[in-house]
Protein backbone atom coordinates (compact mmCIF):
# COMPACT_ATOMS: atom_id res chain seq x y z
CA UNK A 1 0.00 0.00 0.00
CA UNK A 2 2.48 2.15 0.75
CA UNK A 3 4.89 1.81 -2.32
CA UNK A 4 1.17 1.99 -4.24
CA UNK A 5 0.82 5.87 -2.71
CA UNK A 6 4.27 6.95 -3.55
CA UNK A 7 4.30 5.94 -6.71
CA UNK A 8 0.93 7.49 -7.55
CA UNK A 9 2.42 10.43 -6.04
CA UNK A 10 5.51 10.71 -7.79
CA UNK A 11 3.61 10.67 -10.92
CA UNK A 12 1.62 13.65 -9.55
CA UNK A 13 4.56 15.57 -8.86
CA UNK A 14 5.88 14.87 -12.13
CA UNK A 15 2.63 16.03 -13.92
CA UNK A 16 2.86 19.43 -11.75
CA UNK A 17 6.41 19.94 -12.73
CA UNK A 18 6.12 19.18 -16.81
CA UNK A 19 2.89 21.39 -16.90
CA UNK A 20 3.66 24.48 -14.66
CA UNK A 21 4.94 26.34 -16.76
CA UNK A 22 2.92 25.84 -19.55
CA UNK A 23 -0.21 26.60 -17.65
CA UNK A 24 1.59 30.04 -16.07
CA UNK A 25 1.61 31.31 -19.21
CA UNK A 26 -0.67 33.55 -21.46
CA UNK A 27 -2.74 34.87 -18.44
CA UNK A 28 -5.63 36.58 -19.95
CA UNK A 29 -9.36 36.96 -18.77
CA UNK A 30 -10.63 33.81 -17.73
CA UNK A 31 -14.00 34.80 -19.31
CA UNK A 32 -13.92 36.15 -23.35
CA UNK A 33 -15.60 36.24 -26.45
CA UNK A 34 -13.74 35.40 -29.93
CA UNK A 35 -13.69 34.52 -33.77
CA UNK A 36 -12.18 34.68 -36.57
CA UNK A 37 -13.57 36.49 -39.33
CA UNK A 38 -13.32 34.89 -43.06
CA UNK A 39 -15.08 35.02 -46.74
CA UNK A 40 -14.83 32.23 -47.85
CA UNK A 41 -11.15 30.99 -47.09
CA UNK A 42 -10.01 34.10 -46.78
CA UNK A 43 -9.46 35.90 -43.71
CA UNK A 44 -11.02 39.63 -43.31
CA UNK A 45 -8.40 41.66 -41.54
CA UNK A 46 -9.35 45.39 -40.05
CA UNK A 47 -12.66 45.00 -38.92
CA UNK A 48 -14.35 46.31 -35.48
CA UNK A 49 -16.28 43.95 -33.33
CA UNK A 50 -17.89 45.55 -30.33
CA UNK A 51 -19.18 43.64 -27.50
CA UNK A 52 -21.75 45.30 -24.94
CA UNK A 53 -23.74 43.53 -22.07
CA UNK A 54 -27.51 42.37 -22.17
CA UNK A 55 -28.41 45.89 -21.41
CA UNK A 56 -26.75 47.70 -23.62
CA UNK A 57 -23.54 48.87 -21.85
CA UNK A 58 -20.63 48.79 -23.82
CA UNK A 59 -17.73 46.16 -22.50
CA UNK A 60 -14.86 46.48 -25.47
CA UNK A 61 -14.21 45.99 -28.37
CA UNK A 62 -11.30 44.88 -31.09
CA UNK A 63 -10.07 44.98 -34.41
CA UNK A 64 -9.92 41.44 -36.56
CA UNK A 65 -5.87 40.72 -37.12
CA UNK A 66 -4.22 39.30 -40.43
CA UNK A 67 -5.70 36.24 -39.74
CA UNK A 68 -9.06 37.47 -38.89
CA UNK A 69 -8.94 37.01 -35.41
CA UNK A 70 -10.54 38.81 -32.85
CA UNK A 71 -11.06 38.98 -29.31
CA UNK A 72 -12.53 41.14 -26.18
CA UNK A 73 -12.04 39.95 -22.74
CA UNK A 74 -15.25 40.42 -20.29
CA UNK A 75 -15.60 41.01 -16.95
CA UNK A 76 -17.35 38.10 -15.91
CA UNK A 77 -20.03 35.35 -16.87
CA UNK A 78 -23.45 36.32 -18.45
CA UNK A 79 -25.12 37.16 -21.63
CA UNK A 80 -23.62 40.04 -23.87
CA UNK A 81 -24.02 41.41 -27.12
CA UNK A 82 -21.32 41.15 -29.96
CA UNK A 83 -21.99 43.82 -33.41
CA UNK A 84 -19.98 43.92 -36.41
CA UNK A 85 -19.46 47.06 -37.61
CA UNK A 86 -20.63 47.05 -40.97
CA UNK A 87 -18.79 50.11 -42.44
CA UNK A 88 -15.57 48.57 -41.72
CA UNK A 89 -16.16 45.85 -43.73
CA UNK A 90 -13.77 45.38 -47.21
CA UNK A 91 -15.80 46.63 -50.29
CA UNK A 92 -17.82 43.53 -51.63
CA UNK A 93 -17.91 41.66 -48.18
CA UNK A 94 -21.44 41.01 -46.30
CA UNK A 95 -23.40 39.33 -43.63
CA UNK A 96 -25.12 36.44 -45.24
CA UNK A 97 -27.86 37.39 -42.49
CA UNK A 98 -27.78 40.74 -42.47
CA UNK A 99 -30.35 40.37 -39.06
CA UNK A 100 -27.15 38.55 -37.59
CA UNK A 101 -25.21 41.88 -37.48
CA UNK A 102 -25.65 41.60 -33.40
CA UNK A 103 -25.40 37.84 -32.16
CA UNK A 104 -26.67 37.91 -28.24
CA UNK A 105 -24.93 35.09 -26.42
CA UNK A 106 -24.18 33.19 -23.35
CA UNK A 107 -20.88 33.18 -21.96
CA UNK A 108 -20.27 30.70 -18.70
CA UNK A 109 -18.03 30.94 -16.03
CA UNK A 110 -14.33 30.23 -16.94
CA UNK A 111 -14.97 29.84 -21.05
CA UNK A 112 -14.23 31.39 -23.70
CA UNK A 113 -16.88 31.54 -26.15
CA UNK A 114 -16.52 31.53 -30.16
CA UNK A 115 -19.08 33.91 -32.16
CA UNK A 116 -19.15 33.54 -36.24
CA UNK A 117 -20.27 36.20 -38.36
CA UNK A 118 -20.66 33.90 -41.50
CA UNK A 119 -19.45 36.68 -44.34
CA UNK A 120 -19.92 36.14 -48.28
CA UNK A 121 -19.45 38.38 -51.52
CA UNK A 122 -22.03 40.58 -51.86
CA UNK A 123 -23.84 39.27 -48.92
CA UNK A 124 -27.33 38.66 -48.69
CA UNK A 125 -30.55 39.93 -50.60
CA UNK A 126 -33.17 38.52 -48.11
CA UNK A 127 -32.95 38.12 -44.40
CA UNK A 128 -34.18 34.27 -43.62
CA UNK A 129 -37.17 33.46 -41.43
CA UNK A 130 -36.49 31.99 -37.73
CA UNK A 131 -36.67 28.14 -38.12
CA UNK A 132 -39.76 26.28 -36.86
CA UNK A 133 -39.33 23.52 -34.16
CA UNK A 134 -39.61 21.21 -36.60
CA UNK A 135 -37.21 22.45 -39.01
CA UNK A 136 -34.90 22.08 -35.91
CA UNK A 137 -34.99 19.10 -35.54
CA UNK A 138 -32.74 17.77 -38.17
CA UNK A 139 -30.10 19.56 -36.90
CA UNK A 140 -30.40 19.05 -33.29
CA UNK A 141 -30.55 15.07 -34.08
CA UNK A 142 -26.89 15.70 -35.31
CA UNK A 143 -25.51 18.02 -32.53
CA UNK A 144 -27.25 14.96 -29.91
CA UNK A 145 -25.75 12.15 -32.09
CA UNK A 146 -21.99 14.20 -32.00
CA UNK A 147 -22.47 14.39 -28.26
CA UNK A 148 -23.14 10.99 -28.06
CA UNK A 149 -19.98 9.64 -29.45
CA UNK A 150 -18.28 11.79 -27.33
CA UNK A 151 -19.78 10.42 -23.83
CA UNK A 152 -19.75 6.93 -25.41
CA UNK A 153 -16.07 6.97 -26.18
CA UNK A 154 -15.92 7.61 -22.51
CA UNK A 155 -18.41 5.88 -21.04
CA UNK A 156 -17.15 2.48 -23.30
CA UNK A 157 -13.69 2.32 -20.73
CA UNK A 158 -15.29 2.99 -17.62
CA UNK A 159 -17.94 0.37 -18.56
CA UNK A 160 -15.26 -2.16 -19.01
CA UNK A 161 -13.15 -1.36 -16.21
CA UNK A 162 -16.36 -1.73 -13.62
CA UNK A 163 -17.27 -5.10 -15.58
CA UNK A 164 -13.89 -6.59 -15.12
CA UNK A 165 -13.08 -5.10 -11.69
CA UNK A 166 -16.31 -3.61 -10.06
CA UNK A 167 -15.14 -0.76 -9.66
CA UNK A 168 -17.30 2.27 -9.96
CA UNK A 169 -14.62 4.81 -10.96
CA UNK A 170 -15.59 8.27 -10.09
CA UNK A 171 -12.00 9.65 -11.36
CA UNK A 172 -12.61 8.68 -14.65
CA UNK A 173 -13.44 12.39 -16.14
CA UNK A 174 -10.19 13.13 -14.91
CA UNK A 175 -9.37 10.75 -17.65
CA UNK A 176 -10.87 12.71 -19.91
CA UNK A 177 -9.41 15.88 -18.66
CA UNK A 178 -5.66 14.36 -18.95
CA UNK A 179 -5.75 13.27 -22.64
CA UNK A 180 -7.30 17.04 -23.45
CA UNK A 181 -4.71 18.87 -21.87
CA UNK A 182 -1.86 16.77 -22.44
CA UNK A 183 -3.10 16.95 -26.27
CA UNK A 184 -2.86 21.29 -25.63
CA UNK A 185 0.82 21.20 -24.25
CA UNK A 186 2.10 18.81 -27.39
CA UNK A 187 0.59 21.71 -29.31
CA UNK A 188 2.45 24.44 -27.28
CA UNK A 189 5.11 23.80 -24.92
CA UNK A 190 5.70 20.48 -25.75
CA UNK A 191 6.51 20.62 -29.27
CA UNK A 192 4.50 22.92 -30.67
CA UNK A 193 2.56 20.33 -32.99
CA UNK A 194 0.34 19.84 -35.11
CA UNK A 195 -3.25 19.11 -33.56
CA UNK A 196 -3.33 16.24 -35.00
CA UNK A 197 0.14 14.35 -33.82
CA UNK A 198 -0.71 15.87 -30.85
CA UNK A 199 -3.71 14.18 -30.03
CA UNK A 200 -1.93 10.63 -31.47
CA UNK A 201 0.58 11.36 -29.11
CA UNK A 202 -1.67 12.84 -25.91
CA UNK A 203 -4.22 9.25 -26.41
CA UNK A 204 -0.41 7.23 -26.08
CA UNK A 205 0.49 9.09 -23.04
CA UNK A 206 -3.58 8.78 -21.81
CA UNK A 207 -3.23 4.72 -22.26
CA UNK A 208 0.32 4.98 -20.32
CA UNK A 209 -1.53 6.82 -17.52
CA UNK A 210 -4.03 4.04 -17.10
CA UNK A 211 -1.83 1.60 -17.36
CA UNK A 212 0.25 2.92 -14.64
CA UNK A 213 -2.63 3.53 -12.45
CA UNK A 214 -3.92 -0.14 -12.38
CA UNK A 215 -0.07 -1.45 -12.59
CA UNK A 216 1.39 0.90 -9.00
CA UNK A 217 -2.19 1.42 -7.51
CA UNK A 218 -5.50 -0.32 -7.99
CA UNK A 219 -3.73 -3.22 -8.67
CA UNK A 220 -2.23 -2.87 -5.32
CA UNK A 221 -5.32 -2.13 -4.00
CA UNK A 222 -6.62 -5.01 -5.24
CA UNK A 223 -4.01 -8.07 -3.71
CA UNK A 224 -4.22 -6.30 -0.98
CA UNK A 225 -8.25 -7.52 -0.93
CA UNK A 226 -9.38 -3.63 -0.62
CA UNK A 227 -13.66 -4.26 -1.14
CA UNK A 228 -15.30 -2.21 -3.83
CA UNK A 229 -16.83 0.28 -1.38
CA UNK A 230 -13.06 1.51 0.08
CA UNK A 231 -12.07 1.42 -3.78
CA UNK A 232 -14.80 3.57 -5.47
CA UNK A 233 -14.01 5.91 -2.06
CA UNK A 234 -10.60 5.94 -2.94
CA UNK A 235 -11.57 6.96 -6.29
CA UNK A 236 -13.37 9.61 -5.09
CA UNK A 237 -10.38 11.27 -3.74
CA UNK A 238 -7.64 10.63 -6.20
CA UNK A 239 -10.19 12.70 -8.64
CA UNK A 240 -10.20 16.04 -6.32
CA UNK A 241 -6.49 15.38 -6.19
CA UNK A 242 -6.28 15.21 -9.96
CA UNK A 243 -8.08 18.00 -10.90
CA UNK A 244 -6.14 20.24 -7.89
CA UNK A 245 -3.39 19.02 -9.95
CA UNK A 246 -5.01 20.27 -13.29
CA UNK A 247 -5.76 23.75 -11.68
CA UNK A 248 -2.16 24.10 -10.31
CA UNK A 249 -0.77 23.16 -13.17
CA UNK A 250 -2.72 24.12 -16.13
CA UNK A 251 -5.09 26.96 -15.11
CA UNK A 252 -7.97 27.69 -14.49
CA UNK A 253 -8.98 29.64 -17.61
CA UNK A 254 -10.36 27.72 -20.92
CA UNK A 255 -8.21 27.82 -23.38
CA UNK A 256 -8.58 26.63 -27.20
CA UNK A 257 -6.95 24.43 -29.56
CA UNK A 258 -5.28 27.36 -32.01
CA UNK A 259 -5.35 24.44 -35.17
CA UNK A 260 -8.91 24.41 -36.88
CA UNK A 261 -9.91 27.43 -34.78
CA UNK A 262 -13.71 29.37 -34.91
CA UNK A 263 -14.31 27.42 -38.74
CA UNK A 264 -17.55 28.35 -41.05
CA UNK A 265 -20.20 25.66 -40.67
CA UNK A 266 -20.96 24.53 -43.74
CA UNK A 267 -24.96 23.44 -45.20
CA UNK A 268 -25.34 19.82 -45.71
CA UNK A 269 -28.85 19.76 -46.51
CA UNK A 270 -30.76 20.13 -43.52
CA UNK A 271 -28.15 20.49 -41.00
CA UNK A 272 -24.56 22.54 -40.64
CA UNK A 273 -21.63 21.41 -39.23
CA UNK A 274 -17.64 22.76 -39.75
CA UNK A 275 -15.12 20.27 -40.87
CA UNK A 276 -13.88 19.94 -37.76
CA UNK A 277 -16.54 18.37 -35.92
CA UNK A 278 -17.42 16.16 -38.68
CA UNK A 279 -13.58 14.86 -38.79
CA UNK A 280 -13.99 14.27 -34.72
CA UNK A 281 -17.24 11.93 -35.45
CA UNK A 282 -15.48 10.06 -38.00
CA UNK A 283 -12.74 9.70 -35.69
CA UNK A 284 -15.02 8.56 -32.38
CA UNK A 285 -17.09 5.94 -34.89
CA UNK A 286 -13.69 4.52 -35.89
CA UNK A 287 -12.33 4.13 -32.56
CA UNK A 288 -15.84 2.49 -30.99
CA UNK A 289 -16.01 0.32 -34.08
CA UNK A 290 -12.32 -1.01 -33.64
CA UNK A 291 -12.90 -1.84 -29.79
CA UNK A 292 -16.00 -3.07 -30.64
CA UNK A 293 -14.65 -5.73 -33.31
CA UNK A 294 -11.85 -6.20 -30.71
CA UNK A 295 -14.48 -7.53 -28.15
CA UNK A 296 -16.15 -9.54 -30.20
CA UNK A 297 -13.21 -11.22 -32.58
CA UNK A 298 -9.77 -11.26 -30.96
CA UNK A 299 -9.14 -13.80 -28.48
CA UNK A 300 -8.33 -11.20 -25.81
CA UNK A 301 -11.21 -9.48 -26.52
CA UNK A 302 -12.96 -12.87 -26.11
CA UNK A 303 -10.62 -13.28 -22.71
CA UNK A 304 -12.29 -9.67 -21.00
CA UNK A 305 -15.70 -10.76 -21.54
CA UNK A 306 -15.57 -13.68 -19.79
CA UNK A 307 -13.63 -11.75 -16.86
CA UNK A 308 -16.84 -9.74 -17.32
CA UNK A 309 -18.93 -12.27 -16.60
CA UNK A 310 -17.09 -14.02 -13.93
CA UNK A 311 -13.15 -13.42 -12.97
CA UNK A 312 -13.35 -16.45 -11.08
CA UNK A 313 -14.36 -18.85 -13.65
CA UNK A 314 -12.37 -17.03 -15.87
CA UNK A 315 -8.85 -17.57 -13.81
CA UNK A 316 -9.98 -21.40 -13.58
CA UNK A 317 -10.03 -21.77 -17.07
CA UNK A 318 -6.28 -20.39 -17.19
CA UNK A 319 -6.80 -16.62 -18.25
CA UNK A 320 -4.55 -14.24 -16.76
CA UNK A 321 -6.97 -11.86 -15.26
CA UNK A 322 -4.38 -9.30 -13.73
CA UNK A 323 -3.24 -8.71 -17.61
CA UNK A 324 -6.73 -8.77 -19.18
CA UNK A 325 -7.77 -5.53 -16.47
CA UNK A 326 -4.55 -4.22 -17.38
CA UNK A 327 -5.25 -4.05 -20.94
CA UNK A 328 -8.95 -2.74 -20.44
CA UNK A 329 -7.52 0.09 -18.07
CA UNK A 330 -4.95 1.04 -20.67
CA UNK A 331 -7.57 0.90 -23.54
CA UNK A 332 -10.17 2.82 -21.41
CA UNK A 333 -7.94 5.25 -20.14
CA UNK A 334 -6.94 5.80 -23.99
CA UNK A 335 -10.21 6.08 -25.40
CA UNK A 336 -11.19 8.68 -22.16
CA UNK A 337 -8.35 10.85 -23.31
CA UNK A 338 -9.51 10.88 -26.97
CA UNK A 339 -13.20 11.81 -26.02
CA UNK A 340 -11.59 14.67 -24.21
CA UNK A 341 -9.37 15.98 -27.41
CA UNK A 342 -12.32 15.76 -29.18
CA UNK A 343 -14.72 17.61 -26.62
CA UNK A 344 -11.91 20.21 -26.28
CA UNK A 345 -11.82 20.98 -29.79
CA UNK A 346 -15.78 22.14 -29.86
CA UNK A 347 -16.17 23.42 -26.14
CA UNK A 348 -12.58 24.53 -25.09
CA UNK A 349 -10.01 22.72 -22.48
CA UNK A 350 -10.57 23.07 -19.15
CA UNK A 351 -9.43 21.57 -15.64
CA UNK A 352 -13.10 20.83 -15.01
CA UNK A 353 -14.14 19.45 -18.46
CA UNK A 354 -14.09 15.52 -17.46
CA UNK A 355 -15.79 16.34 -14.13
CA UNK A 356 -18.79 18.32 -16.00
CA UNK A 357 -19.35 15.37 -18.28
CA UNK A 358 -19.12 12.81 -16.17
CA UNK A 359 -22.41 12.73 -14.72
CA UNK A 360 -23.36 12.33 -18.26
CA UNK A 361 -20.78 9.50 -18.60
CA UNK A 362 -22.42 7.56 -15.54
CA UNK A 363 -25.90 7.94 -17.45
CA UNK A 364 -24.98 6.62 -20.68
CA UNK A 365 -23.18 3.85 -18.75
CA UNK A 366 -26.25 2.85 -16.06
CA UNK A 367 -28.93 3.54 -19.15
CA UNK A 368 -27.23 1.09 -21.18
CA UNK A 369 -26.46 -1.37 -18.91
CA UNK A 370 -23.62 -1.81 -15.99
CA UNK A 371 -21.26 -3.46 -17.12
CA UNK A 372 -21.41 -4.06 -21.05
CA UNK A 373 -19.41 -2.19 -23.36
CA UNK A 374 -22.12 -2.15 -26.47
CA UNK A 375 -25.09 -1.13 -23.32
CA UNK A 376 -22.58 1.91 -22.53
CA UNK A 377 -22.46 2.40 -26.33
CA UNK A 378 -26.36 2.91 -26.74
CA UNK A 379 -27.03 4.53 -23.79
CA UNK A 380 -25.11 7.12 -24.03
CA UNK A 381 -26.01 7.85 -27.30
CA UNK A 382 -29.60 8.07 -26.15
CA UNK A 383 -28.34 10.75 -23.60
CA UNK A 384 -26.73 12.44 -26.28
CA UNK A 385 -29.80 12.75 -28.14
CA UNK A 386 -32.39 13.51 -25.62
CA UNK A 387 -30.06 16.71 -24.10
CA UNK A 388 -29.84 18.22 -27.49
CA UNK A 389 -33.95 16.87 -28.45
CA UNK A 390 -35.36 18.26 -25.33
CA UNK A 391 -34.33 21.95 -26.00
CA UNK A 392 -37.87 21.80 -28.23
CA UNK A 393 -39.71 21.99 -25.17
CA UNK A 394 -37.09 23.16 -21.99
CA UNK A 395 -34.84 25.91 -21.26
CA UNK A 396 -31.34 24.95 -22.48
CA UNK A 397 -30.38 25.18 -18.78
CA UNK A 398 -32.70 22.46 -18.10
CA UNK A 399 -31.54 20.25 -21.04
CA UNK A 400 -28.66 18.10 -18.37
CA UNK A 401 -31.51 17.53 -16.17
CA UNK A 402 -35.01 16.27 -18.93
CA UNK A 403 -32.18 13.83 -20.31
CA UNK A 404 -31.15 12.79 -16.26
CA UNK A 405 -35.18 12.18 -15.77
CA UNK A 406 -35.40 10.09 -19.39
CA UNK A 407 -33.22 7.66 -17.95
CA UNK A 408 -35.10 7.49 -14.22
CA UNK A 409 -37.86 6.53 -16.13
CA UNK A 410 -36.39 4.18 -18.53
CA UNK A 411 -34.85 2.44 -15.29
CA UNK A 412 -38.13 2.09 -13.46
CA UNK A 413 -39.29 -0.02 -16.02
CA UNK A 414 -36.14 -1.80 -16.91
CA UNK A 415 -33.74 -1.31 -13.85
CA UNK A 416 -30.68 -3.72 -15.18
CA UNK A 417 -30.83 -0.82 -18.55
CA UNK A 418 -31.36 -1.72 -21.93
CA UNK A 419 -28.88 -4.34 -23.00
CA UNK A 420 -27.97 -5.22 -19.29
CA UNK A 421 -28.69 -8.77 -17.47
CA UNK A 422 -31.71 -9.23 -15.10
CA UNK A 423 -30.01 -10.53 -11.68
CA UNK A 424 -31.24 -12.45 -8.74
CA UNK A 425 -31.35 -10.46 -5.55
CA UNK A 426 -31.60 -12.43 -2.13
Amino acid sequence: MRRAVIALAAFVGSLVLLGFSAGSANAQSEEAVQGQLRNGTQPVPNVQIDVATAAGQAVGSDTSDAQGRWRVDVPQAGQYKVSLKLDTLPEGVGLVNPAQQTLTVEVFAGNVRNVIFRLATGGASSIPKEPTKLERVPQLIFEGFNLGLIIALAAMGLSLIYGTTGLTNFAHGELVTFGAIVAYWFTTSWGNFNLVPAAILAVVVSGLFGFSQDQWFWGKLRKRGTGVIAMMIVSIGLGLVLRNVYQIAFGSRTRQYQDYNALEGVDFGPFTANYKTLVGMAVCIAVILAIAFALLLTRLGKATRAVADNPSLAAASGIDVERVIRVVWTVGAAAAGLAGIVLGMSQGVRFTMGTQILLLVFAGVTLGGLGTAFGALVGSLLVGLFIQLSTLFVAEELKIASALFVMIVVLLVRPQGILGRRERVG
